[in-house]
C-alpha cells in the first residue's frame, strides 16, 4: 500500500512562468507529494499519464521481466524527471519507481506537461535538454554494458552515484544502497559486487559502513585499460 504525505501548496511565486516555479508548486494539473522511503511512486503495467519531477530525494526505476528477474534501469536523483515516456505514446509504465530515499516529487498530468511545452518556451528548452543528456547518458550504460569488465561498471556506477562528472560539488557520501541494487545495476551477482567492495574498501577508494564515501581516486579504475 502507498505511503504518500501530502504536501501543502505554497503561494509565493513570482507573477509570470518560471520553470523552478512550474515545478515546485502545485497548481493545475500539478501536485506536490512526499513519498517515504521504499514506497512505489508507480508500477511497471500502471497507466503512464504523468510525469515526474524530483524535488528532493533519490528514486530507483526497476524493470521485471516475464520470468520474474527484476533489473535496475536507473538512480535518479534531485533534478531528475521520470516517467517522461507517457509522452512518446507510451500508454503503460514500462518500469517501477520506488522512493529509496524520503522524496518531495511534483507529479505533472500528461495535459499540462503538453500545454506548458506548446506554451512556455523555457520549459520546452529545459525539458529538451535534460531528455537529451539523459539519452546521451543512456549510449555510455549501453556502451559500458557492453565493453567494460563487471569491476569497471561498478566503479562507474558508484562515481555517478556520488555525482562525479557532474555540475556542482560531488557527493562523496552516497545514501544506503545495497549490494543486491548494485548488481542489479551493473549486470552481475551480489557475490562479485561484494568481493570487488572489498577490493576497492582495501584500496582506499572507498569507506564502506552502513553509510559510502567514494572517493575520486576511484576513477583510477574506469580509466584503466
Amino acid at each position: 500500500m502507498k505511503t504518500v504525505r501530502k504536501t501543502a501548496a505554497t503561494s509565493n511565486v513570482a507573477p509570470g512562468f518560471t520553470v523552478d516555479g512550474f515545478l515546485a508548486v502545485a497548481g493545475p494539473g500539478r501536485k506536490l507529494a512526499a513519498f517515504d522511503q521504499a514506497t512505489p511512486i508507480f508500477s511497471q503495467g500502471e497507466p503512464a499519464d504523468a510525469i515526474y519531477y524530483i524535488r528532493k530525494g533519490k528514486v530507483k526505476l526497476s524493470v521485471v521481466s516475464s520470468a520474474g528477474k527484476e533489473a535496475v534501469i536507473a538512480l535518479l536523483n534531485a533534478g531528475d524527471f521520470f516517467g517522461e515516456g507517457c509522452l512518446t505514446a507510451q500508454h503503460l509504465r514500462m518500469a517501477s519507481a520506488v522512493a529509496m530515499s524520503d522524496c518531495s516529487i511534483m507529479r505533472i498530468d500528461l495535459a499540462s506537461v503538453v500545454k506548458a511545452l506548446h506554451e512556455e518556451p523555457a520549459f520546452s528548452q529545459f525539458l529538451l535538454s535534460y531528455v537529451l543528456t539523459r539519452t546521451v547518458r543512456i549510449e555510455e550504460d549501453l556502451v559500458d554494458q557492453l565493453f567494460n569488465s563487471s569491476e569497471k561498471r561498478l566503479a562507474r556506477a558508484l562515481l555517478l552515484l556520488a555525482n562525479f562528472g557532474k555540475e556542482g560539488k560531488p557527493e562523496t557520501v552516497i545514501a544506503r544502497i545495497s549490494q543486491e541494487t548494485l548488481a542489479e545495476m551493473i549486470g552481475t551477482t551480489r557475490s562479485r559486487v561484494s568481493f570487488f567492495m572489498n577490493k576497492f574498501r582495501k584500496l582506499g577508494f572507498i569507506k564502506y559502513n552502513g553509510t559510502l564515501e567514494v572517493h575520486s581516486s576511484l576513477l583510477s579504475v574506469v580509466l584503466h585499460d
